[in-house]
């Protein structure tokens, strides 16, 4: 493993791994511990006590954090018709059928963070399944990126709007803002998040669902959280 520099070694200095922290104090060591010379994103981990083998036990979404994350995302919507011009007045990076599917699959272009799709341009889409997917590019209804409303699909992801899903691990990776928000933001969108990933819980998970809850900077260590704080189940 490779060693870890200096900033890192005093910040790991200043918690304490024994400890599982309240949301104030972990967001308020995560601040401290943020030494980049860059504006660090901030990620929430969360293991839950689900088996994302099974389809009933997938916990997936997405929300508009309330202070977004801070990142300005690329939007290239599929459609056609009169959802062309829509698409393109509400902010869209890019607006295509055919000719963007071509371009993914002839240039291995992938000049965009987010696909949105109408539903009658699945089958056209579906085309690059195989190249979207596995980038976690693939629209999905689910996420609200299947839709015919995609003026205000465009509109929320500008706004903010995170996926969240359980990868093999059974761990939701996502951000949830920058360094440069300060602590009442960061908290606000934690607290949003959480409460969205507990609303999730699949009826079929048994026992305690919030295995673990932790946050770090880009380039920061990790800081366990209370989970505890965030649930309300025995």
């Amino acid at each position: 493993m490779a060693k870890r520099g200096k900033k890192y070694q005093d910040s790991i200095k200043l918690i304490d791994r024994t400890k599982a922290y309240d949301l104030d104090e972990g967001v308020d060591l995560v601040l401290e511990t943020a030494k980049a010379k860059f504006d660090e994103t901030v990620e929430l981990h969360v293991k839950l006590g689900v088996d994302s083998r099974h389809a009933d036990q997938q916990v997936r979404g997405a929300m508009v954090l309330p202070h977004g994350t801070g990142k300005s995302l690329k939007v290239v919507v599929f459609a056609k018709g009169d959802k062309v011009a829509e698409a393109e007045a509400a902010g869209a990076d890019y607006v295509g059928g055919e000719d963007l599917v071509a371009k993914i699959q002839t240039e291995n272009w992938f000049d965009f963070d987010v696909a949105v799709a109408t539903p009658d341009m699945m089958g056209v889409v579906g085309k690059i399944g195989r190249l979207l997917g596995p980038k976690g590019l693939m629209p999905n209804p689910k996420s609200g990126t299947v839709t015919f409303d995609v003026a205000d699909a465009i509109k929320d992801i500008k706004a903010g709007k995170v996926e969240y899903r359980v990868d093999k691990a059974n761990i939701i990776h996502s951000p949830v803002g920058k360094v440069s928000f300060g602590k009442e933001k960061l908290s606000e969108n934690i607290n949003a998040l959480m409460g969205a990933i507990i609303k999730a819980k699949p009826s079929s998970s048994k026992g305690k669902y919030l295995k673990s809850v932790s946050i770090s900077s880009t380039m920061g260590p990790g800081i366990k959280l209370n989970s505890a704080k965030f649930s309300t189940e025995a």
